[in-house]
């Protein structure tokens, strides 16, 4: 499992010798996210020198996707947004890349282990599929994205697509003015580094350079497109569906035993809008661009809300009143759970209801029908396959992500 990385500027790694098994060359590598279970990572790669590898079989799914320069594979040369996807157990050709070409490189199921073999005909490993697809994107024309939901202004690049799990890699463009006031969750990770313009959204800016990765199920949204529109290569290890938000919110406390006023008792309770209060908040012109991604849901005939800022009314407090509500017409007594205890002038003997305040659903209902029995259970963040008729589990909750100091922002939204 990799950590939550939301909006981490790639200026803001460290540099790394570039781990190319067998490769003759110099290149340097930016770890964006490892997952240090199965080695599977996304990486940025300059290359110093003119660095190549001969013929050979990758232990794990390998994507090849050239930012700038030139990427040689099997004696087809590709410039800028070149790309090559080399499945796990697959017998490969050659590769190259002339110095100062700068990748992004992604190893998925696997790590970096790379096995030489003589020539193409050598055999694969057993159960391996899939073809290596090689493709000059910048030949290919863009889609309208085809799925329901956002507002028009987003297209496509489909660049590999795992027929099996469902597994994607594209190039995504957002066009200036493109805006999503919801936050959405997918039963799948998402992950995408910014190759061009630039894009507000709650978690910070995306420009150029700046990259995420979201756990299935992390909340995301209020996205602004600035001026020229935005291009991303993004990727997810399943079917990406929106289930979306509004009025969302997020509330905890508890009891201070020796952090209060004068290192005493106190009781505590601190909100996500808590947090942006003071704060900046979002332009004249988001507030504008939201506006008009209300209008465009309403006119779906969707149940939408007016875009509220985290640093204006706390939503949190309007469904604590409610549930207050509740207690009070319950007035926390009568036939129902039995209890004693003794107050300091008398006995006290009676019965209580047990409460039912009015949060929704079930808790239990809200979950993958999966999540706390298999062998992922220790792990609510991981991608699970979702059918349709299953109930929808509702976001978790991620508040600290790895979060980038120069592009990254923290005020509670979407947290």
């Amino acid at each position: 499992m990799r950590p939550h990385v939301e909006l981490i500027q790639e200026q803001d790694y460290i540099w790394h010798a570039a781990e190319l098994a067998g490769g003759e060359g110099r290149a340097s590598e930016r770890r964006l996210s490892v997952d240090e279970e199965d080695g599977s990572s996304s990486l940025r790669v300059d290359f110093h020198t003119d660095w190549g590898r001969g013929p050979g079989i990758h232990h794990a799914d390998t994507e090849y996707y050239v930012v700038e320069g030139e990427m040689d594979y099997g004696g087809r040369k590709i410039g800028k947004g070149g790309y090559v996807y080399a499945p796990k157990g697959v017998p490969a050709d050659y590769v190259k890349f002339a110095e100062g070409t700068r990748i992004l490189h992604y190893r998925e199921y696997g790590d970096a282990g790379f096995d030489a073999v003589e020539s193409l005909a050598a055999p694969g490993w057993k159960g391996a599929r899939e073809e290596v697809i090689v493709m000059d994107t910048e030949a290919m024309k863009w889609d309208a994205v085809p799925n329901a939901g956002p507002m028009p202004g987003l297209y496509i690049k489909y660049l590999h697509v795992d027929p099996v799990t469902g597994f994607y890699t594209r190039l995504v463009h957002s066009e200036a003015g493109w805006t999503e006031h919801r936050l959405a969750h997918h039963p799948c990770y998402e992950e995408a580094y910014t190759l061009y313009g630039q894009m507000e959204g709650n978690f910070g800016t995306l420009d150029l350079g700046t990259y995420f990765f979201r756990p299935a199920r992390v909340k995301h949204g209020h996205f602004t497109t600035m001026e020229g529109g935005v291009t991303w290569l993004l990727r997810s290890d399943g079917e990406l569906i929106n289930w979306y938000t509004q009025n969302e919110w997020v509330r905890w406390g508890g009891e201070a035993l020796n952090y209060g006023p004068d290192g005493g008792f106190m009781r505590w309770s601190m909100s996500s809008h808590d947090l942006g209060r003071g704060t900046a908040g979002r332009s004249d012109q988001d507030m504008a661009d939201f506006k008009k991604s209300v209008d465009f849901q309403r006119e779906q005939g969707q149940p939408d809300v007016d875009f509220a800022q985290h640093n204006a009314s706390d939503k949190s407090l309007i469904a604590i009143a409610k549930a207050l509500d509740t207690a009070r017409l319950q007035a926390g007594q009568g036939p129902g759970l039995a209890h004693d205890h003794d107050h300091d002038d008398h006995d006290h003997d009676h019965d209580h209801d047990q409460l039912e305040l009015d949060w929704g659903p079930d808790p239990a209902s809200l979950e993958h029908p999966d999540e706390r029995t298999d062998d992922n259970s220790h792990n609510w963040g991981i991608g699970r396959v979702w059918q349709e008729g299953q109930q929808v589990p509702v976001p978790i909750i991620s508040t600290l992500p790895v979060r980038s100091r120069s592009t990254g922002r923290w005020n509670g939204e979407g947290m």
